[in-house]
């Protein structure tokens, strides 16, 4: 398998603070990736990299083959689909739920003038029906919920057929039945063989879903550990990475984490 991602010795520095500190790590063709880490450990920020968002201080970064500092972004950028709350605050209110995914067929967050064909829409259409949307389509996207809105980004990150899928806190906000719906539909999705490579970022080892294959562990911009969920997923290395003694279990496909009693 060919690497959709890999980043070698790689820092990100602003105003004197490493906020990811000499990275290497390689997301290979049809793995889906957890980043998981504690607030402020550099988890987005190793996401906007992958999204060629961000550019390394030092080290080197490709994806999907194509070295950042060498290629064009705006010819990359289509590859890649991405959900976050950042990208969210750009899409229009007042457009609708199947706009708002057609649009980025063009790689916009609004539509202008553009004429779509029928295929788009189906695509569009079908996309909205696998994240269960498909009876919201005439509505407008600033009235929806927030798992109405998540599920709908994520159609939306799938509508340009990335090979490279990233999902920034997908779960976050979202009630306990919107959190358990969208790892149900994630989960169906990282089965998908012909599904695109998957990294999504996530606090909570409750929010993984089903199918995804591997765990990068970081706290303080430094990488504690990287690799398969079955082997890198335990008690030792939670506790370590939330630096808080951790009890981690698996039940059937889900995982769950809770803290030690206090004496």
């Amino acid at each position: 398998m060919s690497d959709v991602l890999e980043l070698v010795d790689v820092s990100v520095v602003r105003d004197g603070r490493a906020l990811v500190d000499d990275v290497s790590w390689s997301v290979k063709e049809g793995e889906r990736w957890i980043i998981l880490g504690p607030n402020g450990a550099g988890k987005t920020t190793l996401l906007n990299l992958a999204s060629s968002y961000l550019f390394p201080s030092a080290g080197q970064a490709t994806i999907l083959g194509e070295r950042l500092g060498s290629v064009d972004v705006f010819e990359l950028r289509p590859r890649i689909g991405v959900s976050s709350s950042g990208l969210a605050d750009k899409l229009p209110p007042g457009q609708t739920v199947l706009q708002t995914v057609l649009t980025a067929a063009y790689g916009m967050t609004a539509g202008w003038h553009e004429d779509y064909d029928a295929v788009d829409e189906d695509r569009a259409r079908a996309f909205l029906d696998r994240l269960g949307m498909n009876d919201f389509v005439d509505r407008s996207f600033g009235t929806l919920s927030e798992g109405e809105r998540k599920r709908t980004q994520i159609a939306r990150s799938m509508m340009a057929d990335p090979e490279l899928l990233l999902l920034d806190e997908p779960a976050a906000g979202l009630d306990l039945g919107g959190r358990e719906d969208l790892v149900r539909r994630l989960g169906r999705l990282a089965r998908d063989p012909f599904a695109p490579s998957m990294i999504m970022v996530t606090h909570h080892v409750e929010e993984i879903p089903p199918g995804f294959t591997h765990v990068l562990m970081i706290r303080q911009g430094k990488v504690l550990t990287a690799g398969p969920l079955e082997t890198e997923m335990n008690s030792a290395n939670l506790s370590r990475c939330f630096g808080l003694p951790l009890v981690v279990e698996r039940i059937g496909d889900r995982w769950t984490a809770n803290g030690l009693p206090l004496s």
